[in-house]
């Protein structure tokens, strides 16, 4: 069996990507020791795909990048020789990360809706990116209904969203729907709120369990039945902390647990990879997807150096540990920030895997870029994870079989020094090295 590497890490702040490919035909033997184990007859969830967020921000960099490098930046995220995006989410009017608040409309008849604000900047990355990959799933999510909608008459500070706008608000989500499809975009899910616990500065609305459960069941699944909107529902789209009870608490109205596909979260409060995993094991036919993480608020990391390596290693800790507990799929935030991490309405800088340049006329791929693709090249959609054992806590592993029944093992190791190890299948080893602070997949054929 053919064994391809693929390792990267970081020498004096130059990025270094090693391949090889090699033979898997030794016999374990007496082999005992530094054994990573592969059980490719033992599988898991099934994985729908990796990518990140198409946000105006995010689109009004990639609209100053000249032509050439538009393509080469498209190629670079959505090709199978890049990093194979196929799960991408979007905000449903403004978010955080845009040049300022808007809604699609701002009255009750919805008689103004419209989606002209994002013909600008977002659809037109969102189009490019569908024209190098068509199958990419799209999950849709709401920061604010309209400010008229709201207890607290602003988009921002949280508020709620009244009783007597809950159908309007419906009708609004199926506007935006059918006003997408006519520019050719199609979304597979929709979280019902972005951090529905939340009182942001920025964008925000907040529900309880109880009343997310009510606007599922009384609101959004009828009328998006009715209008026949092929849209699936995902609940929470908050912190890990909570998935376990948040979604007992929906899920206790069993109607309301028909209407839902799956849970979305982010990764903000901590590792809790318990909570995907009893998740999981209480609701094995719901979707675990991981919707939105990034680094960098309290810095602009890409700017010290120091903090490189750590950053990107928080990615691929939090996608192995999510792997590993059965989620199905892993969505990053910003796929392009500016040079200062924005643009942002609110001044939260932050930090995206690719970031423009000082001059605006080109991006640098940063550490993260790579370390998000050791997992989004080679594990593809429809992929099975697979049962492993290692012999080491100080490495993190996951391993994946694809539908051509190739095998993808990700090896991951943030000590500072060195681990040998020998990769095992079907009692064949292949003896290998994995260098400090770098990680590694291999593909076995």
């Amino acid at each position: 069996m053919e064994v391809s590497k693929y390792e990267t890490n970081l020498s004096k702040f130059k990025y270094i990507h090693k391949e090889y490919t090699k033979k898997l035909d030794k016999n374990i033997g007496n082999q005992e020791r530094d054994l990573i184990i592969i059980y490719p007859e033992i599988t898991y969830q099934e994985i729908l795909g990796f990518g990140g967020a198409f946000t105006e921000a995010a689109g009004y960099c990639f609209s100053k990048l000249p032509e050439e490098r538009q393509n080469q930046f498209i190629d670079d995220y959505f090709s199978a020789e890049g990093n194979n995006y196929t799960l991408c989410r979007t905000h449903i009017g403004s978010c955080d990360f845009c040049l300022d608040t808007y809604s699609y409309s701002n009255n009750e008849s919805l008689s103004d809706f419209s989606i002209e604000r994002d013909k600008k900047y977002l659809i037109p990355l969102i189009k490019k990116a569908f024209a190098k990959s068509p199958n990419i799933q799209m999950v849709a999510s709401p920061w604010s209904p309209p400010a008229f909608m709201k207890s607290n008459k602003k988009l921002k500070h949280g508020g709620k969203l009244l009783d007597k706008y809950k159908p309007i608000w419906a009708e609004y989500l199926v506007k935006y729907f059918e006003a997408y499809q006519k520019e050719g975009i199609n979304f597979k899910y929709m979280t019902i709120q972005n951090e529905p616990k939340a009182s942001q500065f920025w964008e925000s609305c907040q529900y309880t369990s109880k009343e997310e459960q009510e606007l599922i069941k009384t609101y959004i699944a009828p009328t998006f039945k009715k209008h026949n909107i092929p849209v699936k529902l995902l609940i929470w789209d908050h912190n890990k902390e909570r998935v376990v009870y948040r979604a007992k608490e929906i899920f206790e109205d069993s109607s309301v647990k028909d209407m839902v596909a799956g849970i979305g979260y982010h990764y903000y409060s901590g590792d809790y990879f318990e909570n995907i995993t009893t998740f999981k094991e209480l609701y094995k036919d719901k979707l675990a997807i991981h919707t939105e993480g990034c680094t960098g608020y309290e810095h602009l990391w890409f700017r010290k150096k120091k903090r490189r390596v750590p950053n990107a290693e928080i990615y691929a800790h939090d996608i192995i540990g999510d792997l590993n507990a059965g989620a199905n799929g892993y969505i990053d935030w910003n796929m392009m920030l500016d040079y200062h991490g924005g643009p942002t309405h609110i001044h939260n800088q932050c930090n995206s895997p690719v970031m423009l340049n000082k001059k605006g006329d080109d991006y640098t791929k940063n550490l993260p870029y790579y370390y998000i693709g050791h997992f989004s090249r080679f594990i593809k959609p429809g992929a099975k994870r697979i049962a492993f054992s290692k012999f080491d806590d100080s490495l993190e592993v996951t391993s994946f079989k694809n539908t051509d029944e190739s095998i993808a093992v990700v090896v991951l190791n943030r000590g500072k020094h060195g681990k040998g190890i020998n990769l095992c299948l079907d009692q064949k080893i292949i003896k290998d090295h994995i260098d400090g602070h770098s990680i590694a997949t291999f593909i076995l054929k």
